[in-house]
């Protein structure tokens, strides 16, 4: 018999109800998709429409809401069992971690309300508690991440908020670090805005793909199918994960060079042309330690206590984006220009 997907007493007799926050985006469609697998009541939640998966055994109710405005955030998560928080505020036009005002109310902020939206107005019940799932960056383990303004700062910030939510009963939270994710969504068919959904739409168009380095610095690369089913397995489990923080990647890291080889070969079969060089270039003055920096991304932790473990292949979900973006027509844009020079994704 298969554990049921939030843990603890059912309220009333009734299925769960899930909210997904960012139910439109890259991750979250894919996510949706799978919970869509579910007995369970899925709310999806995003600024943008939320395609709604077909033959879902969910029952599904979509919400367009903006997250930022007051008292939305509040209303969206009402009466949840468990929320999964994918919203976040990349900013900036020159660099995707760039600071700003409204990065910090979305990637911070957002948790704020979030917890205190579901913090229980009499004592607090830890067994009943709502589980908060939050996606978050494998950036924001490493040492860069305590610089204030950047995107890794602000996840750790809000990794925090969801502790701190834990450790007083408000809330079951789990914190999951996402290696480098790609593919392409298999509710959208999105690629995403990621590295490699950028230098395949750089390939595509007979560009260079450039890099800020040497090509030595590694990145694990985490499908999006996987890294969805790894949500709704820490949901199952959530009761084990809660007040920590989990990585889930595949635990093979790949030399960016020779990732974006793979990139302008894979592009070529589809333009008929020459693979386009990948060449270094001198860094930009936004670039930051991260990006010339390989983060662990052991993901053991998280497999023993769930089970989980990732099925694609890196190759495939290279291919499933490049065929992606060739399939739109149109290059994908950057979240920020580091994508262009060899960045890794946010999560």
């Amino acid at each position: 018999m298969s554990m049921p997907l939030v843990p603890g007493p059912a309220r009333d007799g009734r299925r769960p109800l899930v909210v997904l926050l960012g139910a439109s985006g890259f991750l979250g469609s894919a996510v949706a998709a799978e919970l869509a697998r579910r007995p369970v009541r899925l709310r999806l939640v995003a600024r943008r429409p939320s395609p709604v998966p077909a033959g879902a055994v969910a029952e599904i109710e979509v919400r367009r809401r903006d997250l930022s405005l007051p008292g939305e955030v509040t209303e969206a998560v009402e009466d949840a069992d468990a929320v999964v928080h994918l919203v976040a505020h990349t900013g900036g036009e020159k660099s995707w971690r760039a600071a700003g005002e409204r990065s910090e109310h979305i990637n911070v902020g957002l948790m704020r309300e979030l917890a205190e939206a579901l913090r229980p107005t009499g004592p607090a019940d830890a067994t009943r508690a709502p589980v908060v799932l939050f996606g978050s960056t494998l950036q924001a383990g490493m040492e860069q991440a305590h610089t204030p303004g950047t995107y890794a700062a602000q996840k750790l910030a809000a990794e925090r908020v969801l502790h701190r939510a834990d450790a007083e009963g408000a809330v079951r939270g789990v914190v999951l670090r996402l290696t480098t994710v790609i593919g392409r969504s298999p509710l959208t068919g999105s690629p995403g805005r990621g590295v490699i959904a950028v230098t395949a739409g750089r390939a595509l168009a007979g560009d260079p793909i450039t890099m800020w380095h040497d090509g030595s610095v590694e990145r694990d690369l985490l499908d999006v199918r996987d890294a969805a089913t790894a949500f709704t397995t820490a949901l199952e489990h959530a009761d084990q994960l809660r007040g920590k923080h989990w990585v889930v990647g595949t635990g093979r890291r790949h030399r960016l060079d020779r990732v974006f080889g793979t990139v302008a070969a894979l592009a070529a079969e589809h333009t008929g042309r020459p693979p386009v060089p990948v060449v270094t270039v001198d860094p930009p003055g936004y670039a930051e330690v991260c990006d010339f920096r390989t983060p662990d991304s052991d993901p053991s932790a998280f497999r023993a206590v769930t089970g989980w473990r990732p099925r694609a292949e890196p190759a495939d979900g290279i291919a499933a984006a490049i065929a992606a973006v060739a399939g739109a027509g149109d290059s994908p844009e950057p979240e920020g220009a580091g994508k262009r020079g060899g960045g890794t994704e946010r999560r």
